[in-house]
């Protein structure tokens, strides 16, 4: 008889091709979580996840009982419920100065993102948004020198939320220059990681290809 494969008490709605989507899975690799991720179209959500989430968004997160529809709540959620490896520091100034980062990637480069991929954007928008997210990424590139990570000697939830934007960049029709190559090396480190090779969805895949 064939082992009935236990059903997992964690299951994770994502978007194949959405980087906040990317980044919780990032984290659950990270852990090692067992968990049901079911791949869903954002166009067509279906009614289940309406059902749980009042948003009727992507990703939703659902640990038995409990159900987590913001991706950043979903990141500090999974690394205190598994602590191993921990990817927040641990002094409240340095965890202060994580979340505020996390906070200004979502403020200055998902916005961004969000006007390059939306398909009622005028050219010109997303021919600006494109720019300014290049200049910003070229602008921090010397951080990289100095660090092997985002501004910590340690990978933690900042990396998770920018690993996937550096993944997409090609994909969103951004060529990083020369200058940036410090970026571009701590791009490669996030990229060779196990748990970031885990992560990858075949929709993701296939940006890089």
């Amino acid at each position: 008889m064939g082992v009935v494969a236990k059903r997992s008490s964690m299951i994770f709605f994502s978007d194949a091709a959405g980087h906040l989507s990317h980044r919780v899975r990032i984290v659950l690799a990270e852990k090692g979580v067992t968990v049901d991720v079911q791949d869903i179209d954002p166009e067509n959500v279906p009614e289940e996840v309406a059902e749980l989430n009042p948003y009727n968004s992507l990703p939703t997160l659902v640990d038995r009982d409990l159900v987590l529809y913001e991706p950043n709540v979903m990141m500090e959620y999974l690394d205190e419920r598994f602590p191993h490896p921990p990817l927040l520091p641990v002094y409240p100034v340095a965890r202060a100065q994580s979340r505020l980062l996390i906070h200004r990637i979502d403020k200055d480069w998902s916005e961004l993102i969000a006007t390059i991929l939306d398909p009622k954007s005028r050219e010109a928008a997303v021919n600006k948004a494109r720019k300014e997210l290049r200049d910003s990424l070229v602008g921090i590139a010397p951080l990289f020198e100095e660090k092997p990570f985002f501004m910590s000697d340690e990978f933690t939830l900042v990396d998770c939320c920018v690993a996937p934007i550096l993944w997409r960049l090609t994909d969103l029709g951004i060529e990083m220059p020369k200058q940036a190559k410090a970026l571009l090396d701590y791009a490669e480190r996030l990229f060779e990681r196990e748990s970031f090779k885990e992560s990858l969805s075949e929709v993701e895949r296939e940006m890089r290809l």
